[in-house]
Order: C-alpha cells, then structure tokens, then sequence
C-alpha cells in the first residue's frame, strides 16, 4: 500500500491539513462531501483546480481538515494544500503548478485598526459645525 502523503495550507485566518493517497477520487472536508461542504460552484472550482492542473481528477482520494476563517478562505487554503502534496507525491508536476500560480500563499490578511478610528480606515463622521 502506498503511505499517505499531507501538507498544510493557509489563507488569512483558514487553515486546512490534506492528506492524499491514491484512490478513487472522493474529496472530504471535514467528514462531508466537498460539494455539501462548499456549496458554492466557485469555491468547489477553487478545491479541484490542482487536480485538474496535472490531470489526476478522480486519481486521488483527498481528505482535508479545514479549521478557522471562512468558507472562502478554506477553499484557498485547501487549494495550496492539495497543490503542495501533488508536488510531494510527483516533483514533476511542479513546474504546471507553479506556471498556474497554485504554489503560491497568498500574505493578505485583515488590516489592523488604528487608535483614533472606527475601522482600519473608516473614520468618525466629521461635524464642521
């Protein structure tokens, strides 16, 4: 049999653990199908865009732990995660991942507040009078 492989993926506050073996192509999140788990087309796009990079939809049984932030930010983090086990389990396909920008963690998060304002921007109103 061959070993499980897993990496990490992170966005803003999400963060998801993927583990990968060969397999008959189901996705899990969190002990539900991926397309009840993400409901939203985009987001399941998000979660098999790395499959579809090297071909291997319906290759690989993928399960994924998905923690903290968003629905959004969970399918990004799962889509780094899943891109980065890929280049575990074959060091061939790194080159298509990173030519579709798939190996890549994207740094932006929720700017800080600042002391004198509403938000990180958003300011009181202002009276002239």
């Amino acid at each position: 049999m061959e070993k499980q492989k897993n990496a990490v993926g992170r966005r803003k506050e999400a963060v998801t653990r993927v583990f990968v073996v060969r397999g008959d192509g189901a996705i899990t999140v969190n002990d539900l199908d991926y397309k009840a788990y993400f409901p939203q087309i985009y987001l399941q796009q998000q979660v098999e865009q790395p499959l579809q990079v090297v071909e291997g939809a319906g290759k690989f049984t993928i399960q994924i732990n998905a923690s903290g932030g968003g629905k959004k930010g969970q399918a990004e983090a799962a889509k780094l995660g899943i891109a980065r086990v890929l280049v575990e389990m074959n060091p061939e396909w790194r080159p298509l991942l990173k030519a579709a920008g798939l190996l890549r963690r994207d740094p932006r998060g929720v700017e800080r507040k600042k002391f004198g304002k509403k938000k990180a921007r958003r300011s009181y109103q202002f009276s002239k009078r």
